[in-house]
Order: C-alpha cells, then sequence, then structure tokens
C-alpha cells in the first residue's frame, strides 16, 4: 500500500490528490465513453481479460479481436508513459498530459470528418489511456490507480478495517486520511462515467474532447515534486 518514503509537503500532497482525483474522472468518463461506442472498455483491463477468456470459450472471435487489440495498446500506453516519465529531463513531467490530450484531440478531429473504425478507435485510446495511467501513481506515501476501481475499492475497504481496529493513534488517522484519498478516487471516477453517459449524446462525435481539455487543465497542477517517483 505504501511507495517508500515521499518528501512532500502537505500542499504537494494536496496537490497530488486533485490530480489523482482528475485523471480519475477523465479516466471513467474515457470508459464509459468506451462501453457505450464501442462496448469495449478502454482503461478497464480487468473486464477485457475476462471478455477475452469468455470470447475463446464461445467462439465469438469478435470479442476476441477488440479485447487483444485494447489489452496490447493499453499496455503499449503504459510502457511508453512509463519510459517518458523515468526521462530525467524536466520536461518528461508534463509530456505525457500534452501527447495524451494530443492524441483525443487529433482522433476527434479525424473522426469528425471520417469514421474511423471500431478497432482503430479502441486501439488509439486504449494507449492513450495506458500513458494517462503513469501521470500519478500515489499521493504522498499511498499507492494509487486512477482507473483501476477494484483495486481502489479493495484498498478503502483495508484502511477502513484498519481504522476500526487498530489502538494506535498514528495508524489510525493514517488510515483515515488514505480511506478519504481512495474513496474521492472511487468518487471522480464515478462522476467521470456518469458526465459521459449525459453528454455522449450531445456531443457525440466531439465528447473525447472533454477529456482532452481537462488533460490540459491538469498539467497545470503539476510540477517537480508531484511526479517525482518515491
Amino acid at each position: 500500500m505504501k511507495a517508500g518514503k515521499a518528501l512532500l509537503s502537505p500542499q504537494q500532497i494536496r496537490a497530488q490528490e486533485k490530480l489523482a482525483i482528475l485523471l480519475a474522472f477523465i479516466a471513467g468518463y474515457t470508459d464509459a465513453t468506451g462501453l457505450i461506442q464501442w462496448k469495449t472498455y478502454v482503461s478497464f483491463m480487468s473486464g477485457n481479460t475476462t471478455q477475452l477468456g469468455a470470447g475463446f470459450f464461445s467462439g465469438k472471435s469478435e470479442i476476441v479481436i477488440t479485447s487483444i487489440t485494447v489489452i496490447t495498446s493499453f499496455l503499449i500506453g503504459v510502457y511508453i508513459g512509463s519510459c517518458i516519465t523515468l526521462w530525467k529531463k524536466r520536461k518528461a513531467k508534463t509530456i505525457v498530459f500534452y501527447i495524451t490530450s494530443g492524441i483525443m484531440i487529433l482522433y476527434t478531429f479525424i473522426n469528425y470528418n471520417h469514421q474511423i473504425p471500431v478497432i482503430p478507435s479502441i486501439a488509439v485510446i486504449g494507449f492513450a489511456m495506458g500513458m494517462m495511467n503513469t501521470i500519478v501513481t500515489s499521493v504522498g506515501n499511498l499507492k494509487v490507480n486512477t482507473d483501476f476501481v477494484t483495486g481502489t475499492l479493495n484498498s478503502l475497504a483495508k484502511n477502513i478495517a484498519i481504522f476500526t481496529m487498530s489502538n494506535d493513534k498514528n495508524e489510525k488517522k493514517e488510515s483515515k486520511d488514505y480511506a478519504i484519498h481512495l474513496l474521492l478516487l472511487w468518487i471522480g471516477f464515478v462522476s467521470g462515467a456518469f458526465t459521459s453517459s449525459f453528454l455522449i449524446n450531445l456531443l457525440e462525435k466531439c465528447t473525447l474532447l472533454v477529456p482532452a481539455i481537462l488533460l490540459l487543465t491538469c498539467s497545470g497542477l503539476i510540477s517537480n515534486p508531484i511526479t517525482k517517483k518515491n
């Protein structure tokens, strides 16, 4: 659950928390968009893995192809995003925001003029979500994943258990703070999914401009300490 020692001020931790919640909102929004438009998750790889296994068993080749495509694209996105964030130059701190946002904007522009088929769509957006997944990996000492709701709920329940069972004041305070962070992450994801479901009929082919613009906004919250690996 902990990510090692973090030499961050309370202000920096709060900035991390805000950024993580916004990214969870974006992940929920984009995942819901993928599910509604293409019947495929673009950030929830547990669901795609389940569909892949079920598709193999039932002989549904379309599900197998879409699942393999989005999982592979997501993995490549995580790999490239991780390489960029491990790059020691200062510019690498915000470049993932711009690349991910740029991918969504370019996709929207092309798709607006020429309908992009399902497979290329989930490949491109799955790749973008994989990259985004590498932006924030912790809030203070707490490891977080902005698009992995199962892990978030698991950690939330564990920290609530520690809070209710522990007699150590420091441990109770720490677990309570962690539980609040995790609950806010979950709320962010759910809010994003709800917002996508509401806006997709209004924005239609422009629906992915919302997360693209939010990513550019998020880049203003980032500074050297926020993306520093502990």
